[in-house]
């Protein structure tokens, strides 16, 4: 039997050609020539038709040969012919203490890796610094100036509205707690110094990491995609001079500025709250806070959040940098870098809550 093939075997054509093929397998003769010398035009998903024509006939078992296949057609045919993919099988998740052992060594590698790419970004830094302080011109003002804006004039709205409404809540449920004991005008001092010590800088941070740092990770990584890094190599500029360095200082200026709104906001929404829920009018609302709080309490709070912008710049461009060329690998290491920072600004509040407990502050 002799089956002639002629005409374009091209995608556009995907839909006639799967026709063909389908009617063509219906019979199972014995010897079967595939005579291609009608093709006209011929692409990857022509190819791949005639190729699984052939398979098909054969398994069926059938000999099969093609003829007349010209020679600009060839090397496309032979490369389909030469691609054997893997056969598939199923994924099977054995739960032992071997496999908990293996992903736990496996978490603790890229918990190393991590922390060596982190020492590495800090000691290129080091040394750009070092370079900076002999020659402060090589500083890129303008792009920690646009930095800046993007971190924090840009984040303030969001800032604000959030502390606001946190400050609301954290009155409106201890009033009403605390309403049962006749303790109502002890809330001033449990919003004012919970706000400015912990949750005014906690949750900026946590904001901070969800909207810049997600960011830094997806601009690094698109560069990465595009091997613009690559170019800054090329023409002799260090990346963490032109990319990290920028995004750390702004980030670092910015939180401190963001936490202070973030207090004022959040004790703003508590006192409207006070006032409206449990009728503690704003003049005992400001004596009872200005007994509660010192200006001490405030510096406790703004003094975490320099670190906490390190902390974030850095694990958001040492994800960036991990990024490989695919957009799955950009939106697994953005997920991950939100995650990371959020984790690592939490463990760092704790920590700073415990040293300055054991201080006596």
């Amino acid at each position: 039997m002799t089956v002639a093939i002629g005409g374009g075997w091209t995608i556009h054509a995907s839909h006639e050609m799967e026709g063909l093929v389908t009617g063509l397998k219906s019979g199972t003769p014995v010897f079967i020539t595939i005579d291609l010398s009608g093709v006209t035009h011929l692409d990857t998903a022509g190819a791949w038709l005639i190729h699984r024509l052939q398979g098909d006939f054969e398994f069926k078992g059938s000999r099969v040969e093609l003829t007349g296949l010209s020679d600009k057609f060839r090397s496309l045919v032979g490369e389909i012919e030469s691609h054997h993919p893997p056969a598939w099988k199923p994924r099977v998740r054995r739960r032992s203490i071997v496999g908990l052992l293996e992903a736990t060594g496996r978490q603790m590698a890229e918990i190393g890796n991590d922390i060596v790419a982190v020492c590495h970004i800090v000691g290129s830094l080091a040394v750009v610094l070092s370079g900076i302080l002999i020659n402060p011109r090589r500083l890129r003002g303008i792009s920690v100036a646009v930095q800046f804006d993007r971190s924090c004039i840009g984040a303030v709205p969001i800032v604000a509205l959030m502390s606001f409404l946190i400050g609301g809540i954290i009155s409106q449920q201890g009033g009403f707690y605390l309403r049962t004991f006749g303790a109502d005008l002890y809330v001033v001092d449990l919003a004012g110094v919970l706000v400015l010590r912990e949750i005014g800088v906690l949750l900026t941070a946590i904001m901070v990491a969800g909207r810049s740092g997600s960011a830094f990770t997806a601009e690094l990584g698109s560069m990465k995609m595009r091997e613009e890094m690559d170019a800054l190599h090329v023409i002799g500029l260090r990346v963490t001079e032109v990319l990290i360095l920028p995004r750390l200082l702004a980030l670092m200026i910015a939180l401190p500025i963001l936490a202070f709104i973030a207090d004022l906001a959040a004790l703003f929404g508590s006192g409207l709250v006070t006032w409206a829920y449990l009728e503690i009018p704003p003049q005992i609302f400001m004596q009872r806070l200005n007994e509660a709080v010192t200006l001490q309490t405030l510096w406790v709070g703004l003094l975490k959040a320099p670190f906490m912008a390190m902390i974030i710049a850095l694990i958001a461009c040492v994800e960036g940098l991990k990024v490989s060329g695919s957009s799955e690998s950009l939106g697994l290491h953005t997920t991950l870098s939100v995650v990371k920072a959020i984790f690592m600004v939490i463990v760092v509040d704790g920590m700073f809550a415990i040293f300055f407990a054991s201080i006596g502050v």
